[in-house]
């Protein structure tokens, strides 16, 4: 199963998926594409994406975008549940969740889900985040009404069968093991999460703490399920060669007798609001942790901006103008230069539900030391600021943007993705091309501005691995 999240990483191949995955509200949501059997025509603010919007009496949302090009289907279910969500001693249940509703439900039972998608030369994955949890597949038109059977039958009849749930424990371990223990990359992104986030749900493991995994019952996982995957709680999203008219009707003949959950506003009301999200972060302080890694890494953190914030599009654009691709500042005067300090650098902004980071990344280029590395960036920063956002780089940005939201709206795939995403953040699945206007309205004095409050007046924390540190975290 996938974990989506950004990761510090050693290959700049990777800059552009992770910078990606931290403005994927924009880039997967800047625009779509109409089809007939004869032309293609790009949407507009009054037009909107070609998608038909349904909610069902049951309270479950879904969303149609026909596509005739070729005989598939991209059916994306979102349940708005994540980290964010667990309690103490739950953490990670929402990810071991996300994987056995790959193990069996009522009708179609254990291994049948991926026997009967594989059969028809169909795929399928999910992925947990922070804020939500998502179920993805990409079939032949000719499986989509037992697609929607399957998916139906496991969103209200899932099994949990104890011999699975026990497999798929080590399962979860093993992943843990392999994305924290044995990654100094998703040990540092885990503690910058920690650290920035501290006291709030966005602090905690989305894979989960080891002795939670450990202590997670069937039972408290059945509560879980029975809580929150019900379909006043989930976006349906199906983009692809279909009548969205013939296929609502396939949607409420397998969807619209699961009861509704009455209980839902209250629980979530017990994850949400100001208070809950209030970091405990203590900037000013550095962190020392023990990998793997023979060479140090490290990142610095700053305070970011929740997703839909004027703010957050702007930050955006800074982090594209200072590191994305081999011309950005932050890649000439850091790793290419004559007196490189780093094998590599990147600078990303990712934005959440209810908060966001704002952070560098980078590995120590050998014969130089991480003080020496840190009090050279901070010093920096006003140069950042000063000389490297012009009306040039800016719209070297917004045309990256741009690009990169017609590239993600080619496949069906791409199309479903970005309309139920859009639809669980602002609860409006055309609000992408409300986000590019934003982008394009975004001038040099306003990113300059957000550089100077962020980076030169802001607060960070450092936190840098090694195997050269004792096996304990030290902070000063």
């Amino acid at each position: 199963m996938q974990l989506l999240r950004p990761i510090a990483v050693k290959e700049k191949r990777l800059l552009k998926w992770l910078l990606f995955i931290s403005l994927c509200g924009v880039i997967q949501s800047c625009s779509t594409l109409y089809h007939d059997k004869h032309k293609i025509e790009e949407p507009t603010a009054q037009k909107g994406f070609n998608v038909k919007k349904y909610v069902l009496k049951n309270g479950l949302t879904v969303l149609i975008s026909p596509n005739p090009k070729l005989p598939i289907v991209s059916y994306y279910t979102l349940f708005d549940v994540g980290g964010r969500d667990e309690g103490p001693g739950t953490t990670g249940a929402t990810h071991f969740l996300e994987h056995m509703m790959f193990k069996g439900a009522k009708k179609y039972g254990p291994g049948q889900f991926d026997t009967q998608l594989e059969k028809s030369g169909g795929v399928t994955n999910a992925f947990t985040t922070n804020d939500m949890t998502v179920y993805y597949q990409n079939i032949p038109v000719s499986f989509l009404e037992t697609m929607v059977d399957m998916e139906a039958d496991r969103m209200q009849n899932l099994l949990l069968e104890n011999n699975s749930f026990e497999s798929e424990r080590k399962v979860i371990f093993e992943e843990r093991k392999m994305r924290y223990e044995n990654s100094p990359d998703g040990l540092l992104f885990l503690a910058l999460m920690k650290k920035i986030f501290a006291g709030t749900p966005y602090g905690q493991s989305v894979i989960g703490d080891e002795a939670d995994l450990k202590a997670l019952t069937r039972d408290q996982m059945m509560t879980f399920f029975k809580n929150y995957y019900v379909p006043n709680n989930a976006i349906l999203a199906i983009a692809g060669d279909v009548d969205p008219d013939k296929v609502i009707e396939l949607v409420k003949k397998h969807y619209e007798n699961i009861p509704f959950s009455k209980s839902l506003s209250a629980l979530k009301k017990e994850s949400s609001g100001l208070e809950i999200f209030k970091s405990k972060v203590e900037f000013g302080k550095e962190y020392k942790i023990y990998a793997t890694n023979p060479i140090p890494k490290f990142v610095m953190g700053f305070q970011g901006e929740k997703i839909g914030i004027k703010k957050a599009y702007v930050m955006d654009i800074l982090a594209m103008i200072l590191s994305n691709g081999g011309s950005s500042y932050l890649i000439q005067k850091y790793v290419k230069s004559d007196k490189a300090l780093l094998n590599d650098i990147s600078l990303s902004n990712f934005n959440l539900m209810q908060s966001g980071v704002f952070y560098f990344s980078g590995e120590i280029k050998d014969g130089n030391s991480l003080d020496e590395v840190k009090k050279t960036i901070e010093n920096d920063f006003t140069d950042m600021c000063d000389n490297s956002i012009n009306k040039r780089s800016l719209q070297k940005a917004k045309n990256q943007i741009l690009a990169q939201a017609y590239h993600q709206l080619k496949s069906n795939s791409g199309i479903a993705s970005t309309i139920v995403r859009n639809e669980k953040w602002y609860g409006d699945y055309n609000f992408g091309l409300k986000e590019l206007d934003i982008y394009k309205a975004i001038t040099e004095s306003e990113v300059q501005n957000i550089c100077r409050e962020t980076l030169v007046a802001g607060k960070s924390i450092f936190i840098s691995t090694w195997d050269k540190y004792p096996k304990t975290v030290e902070s000063k």
